[in-house]
């Protein structure tokens, strides 16, 4: 073939995308995936709504059919037999590897549009002796550590001071690369369980579960120095942790948000970074108190005056220890928005009224701001 030849044959060829194929195991996976989290982790009941969706939509073929779905599930080690002692359902549970599969597949269906980038890669704009080389250079100061030292950029500065006849290596020819310090951030995430989180006919605590489970996911794997606690508050508050999230129910519950806050602050409490901040996602008013008797002090007709002050209490002590308090408010009730304008008003965080589509986004995006900065 000639040289001609060759380069006619050079280029660029553009035809329409060709999705890969997808075996029938795969797309059934990603199905029970979906429906494993609105079933908190209830495997008879997804394979039920699994089935009710095969019969409707032929998910399956007679070559392979939900038996051998589940089967394949056993072997691949999606799901466990457990012994059931009182002979009710399958005696099955869904495993770790499944419970890992949800958290990512949250994360890809949330922050799917996400860039890829280094591990720890939180920039502030403080530059100083940190742990992460950034590609520019100053001169070399006293107190510089060696390690910092880019020999290659000395020499050359020492070739073109001095010349190559008479070469040696000064002080000042000596170069450092800069380094900015990775911002390390501690958050804590509070899910409001209280009953009206599936009223209205509206399930408001999946989208807030798939939330968590997807902002675990990419603190773990993408900022792997930054710490996430969970902690979930009905009539008490109580830490849980990223195993449990895929079985998180609601329950018949008032709405503690104080303890809830004193729960996150005595967590922060603890930890050494400087950069602390609290989201909590909640879609109704506070309508109880544990008062120091032990008793529950609670009321559900509007927004009881005792029962706000102390939120507004508890959102002015959060603003001393520097640690702010990101409110997503999935309701719209005009006099609620209201106490969560106060409430933000008197920690100086921020609030977000939204609704549960774009829930994740709006976390994330949070997320990343407050990493990109000082939380002083």
């Amino acid at each position: 073939m000639s040289k001609n030849d060759k380069n006619l044959r050079k280029g660029f060829v553009f035809k329409q995308y060709e999705a890969p194929e997808q075996s029938v195991f795969d797309k059934l996976l990603e199905i029970f995936k979906e429906l494993i989290t609105h079933t908190s982790g209830d495997f008879d009941e997804a394979i039920d709504w699994l089935k009710s969706l095969d019969e409707e939509y032929q998910l399956t073929t007679p070559e392979y059919t939900l038996d051998d779905f589940i089967e394949d599930l056993k072997k691949k080690g999606y799901i466990r037999e457990e012994a059931e002692p009182n002979g009710d359902g399958s005696g099955i549970s869904i495993t770790a590897k499944t419970e890992q599969a949800i958290r990512k597949r949250a994360l890809d269906q949330i922050f799917g549009k996400l860039k890829k980038g280094n591990k720890g890669n939180h920039r502030t704009t403080r530059n100083g002796s940190g742990d992460e080389q950034v590609g520019e250079f100053r001169n070399y100061q006293y107190g510089d550590a060696p390690e910092r030292i880019s020999m290659t950029e000395s020499l050359r500065n020492a070739q073109i001071n001095h010349g190559m006849g008479d070469f040696h290596l000064d002080e000042s020819d000596l170069v450092v690369e800069e380094t900015q310090f990775k911002a390390q951030m501690s958050t804590v995430l509070m899910i409001d369980l209280s009953h009206s989180m599936i009223l209205y006919g509206e399930d408001r605590i999946t989208p807030a579960k798939k939330v968590a489970m997807a902002l675990a996911e990419l603190i773990t794997t993408r900022y792997p120095k930054d710490t996430l606690d969970i902690i979930v508050f009905g009539n008490d508050a109580w830490p849980v942790s990223i195993k449990e999230l895929p079985y998180l129910q609601v329950g018949p519950y008032h709405t503690n948000t104080v303890a809830g806050l004193n729960l996150a602050m005595d967590i922060l409490r603890r930890k050494r970074n400087s950069n602390k901040q609290i989201f909590m996602i909640t879609d109704g008013k506070p309508s109880c108190i544990r008062e120091r008797n032990g008793e529950y002090y609670k009321n559900s007709m509007g927004l009881d005056p005792y029962i706000v002050g102390q939120c507004y209490t508890k959102a002015r002590q959060a603003r001393k220890l520097h640690i702010p308090i990101t409110t997503f408010m999935i309701a719209q009730d005009p006099y609620l928005m209201q106490f969560i304008r106060e409430f933000t008003q008197a920690n100086q965080g921020k609030a977000f009224y939204t609704g549960l589509s774009g829930l994740g986004e709006m976390i994330f995006e949070d997320y990343e701001k407050n990493r990109k900065k000082r939380i002083r």
